[in-house]
């Protein structure tokens, strides 16, 4: 069976792209339901993207490589989309743009896109091998072997194995001469040994949170396991084991200030019953050996006062691990992109192969970068393809 374009991976990548190729074009996936991804995403509603998208929102080795494609696909193209289709959306908070209604009007929209562009799409097929000879790319799956002149690798990384994520993007790069940087779990929860913070599981709050390489001003929670919520999967994508990182608890409150002007109008009130009332009060309680905190207001020097405040604002812990590809939204590192041209994804070894999505060592930030980079790189791919396919 002969194709113009065969795509491996019906995620949000490969869907969006099978809509651009134009020619005759098969869009394979080992999953029996397109754009699994998408439909867990964003608690069912999916945060499609972001409008406050930069180029840097994102990592990889190489900080510009992403700028072309998201310069020549932006947010707005994407928000342009969804109110042309009618897919009604609303702004979260910090620029995440959200569906009202479920993520599936996006899985339903792009795969109607996809099959009213020619796409013919193999679900619950797996691929076995991937060769290229003078005919093009002949793949090899359990429906048969397919042949194209063209193939695009949109499989994602190995975030979420319960999915069925896998390396199968690495695994062809590497068959392709091309290099992939480390990979890592990212946007993750952080891990701590013996339920450390079991006594506050479900407790949340906003902090800042930061290390030598980044900053995030973020909710927090603390889960049985840990440390979660956006603040702590933000940081995780600069984090590597063995490292610490700091939070400022106080959520940007003059705690000394409150405390001092407390202490003068009632000096016999208890300490931790003070700060309780100004941060939860269950965190205090549990702060309260690690800082000291014990007496009352009228026993607290300026100084000790300080110190309290300060170490309320600068709080350093150290994760013993991550929750690991199991939970992490999307994993950091992938194909270099020394190896691919920036304005079309496509191999700089070998001719017709593109690799596109979250296989490529290109990571967003939490709150719908990552998706940005999807229908950005993957219209950039099926526009190129589109393009040789005209010539």
């Amino acid at each position: 069976m002969q194709y113009d374009t065969i795509i491996i991976g019906a995620g949000a990548a490969g869907l969006f792209c099978a809509a651009h190729t134009g020619g005759r074009t098969l869009l394979i996936d080992h999953a029996k339901r397109p754009g699994e991804k998408i439909r867990i995403s964003g608690g069912g509603r999916c945060n499609f993207t972001n409008m406050y998208c930069e180029p840097n929102n994102f990592l990889g080795e190489n900080r510009h490589f992403h700028k072309s494609a998201l310069s020549r696909y932006t947010q707005w193209d994407w928000v342009a989309k969804m109110d042309q289709a009618g897919i009604a959306w609303h702004e979260k908070m910090l620029g995440q743009l959200f569906c009202d209604e479920k993520a599936t009007q996006i899985v339903d929209l792009l795969v109607k896109d996809a099959k009213s562009a020619g796409t013919e799409i193999w679900l619950g097929c797996g691929v076995q091998s991937v060769d290229h000879g003078p005919d093009g790319f002949s793949v090899d799956t359990d429906q048969g072997k397919v042949q194209a002149r063209n193939l695009v690798i949109a499989t994602g990384g190995k975030s979420i194995p319960k999915m069925g994520a896998t390396g199968f993007a690495y695994d062809i790069a590497r068959q392709f001469g091309h290099e992939v940087t480390e990979t890592r779990p990212a946007l993750v929860p952080f891990t701590f040994p013996d339920g450390r913070f079991a006594a506050l599981s479900g407790l949340s709050l906003p902090v800042r949170i930061w290390n030598a390489q980044a900053s995030f001003e973020e909710a927090l929670l603390f889960t049985h396991r840990g440390l979660s919520g956006p603040a702590i999967l933000q940081i995780s994508s600069y984090w590597r084991e063995g490292e610490s990182v700091t939070i400022d608890l106080t959520g940007g409150q003059d705690l000394f200030s409150a405390l001092r002007d407390q202490r003068q109008k009632e000096g016999r009130r208890n300490l931790t019953t003070e700060l309780g009332r100004l941060l939860p009060a269950k965190l205090i309680d549990f702060l309260a050996p690690e800082l000291g905190l014990s007496g009352n207001l009228a026993d607290q020097s300026d100084a000790r006062l300080r110190e309290i405040c300060d170490a309320l604002a600068n709080w350093s812990v150290t994760p013993s691990g991550s929750e690991g590809y199991r939970t992490a939204e999307v994993t950091l590192g992938g194909i270099a992109t020394s190896g691919l041209d920036s304005k079309t994804m496509m191999s700089k070894h070998q001719t017709g192969l593109y690799f596109i999505g979250e296989c490529v060592d290109v990571t967003g930030w939490l709150g719908g970068f990552n998706f940005q980079w999807a229908w950005a790189s993957a219209h950039a791919a099926g526009k190129a393809i589109a393009a040789g396919a005209a010539r």
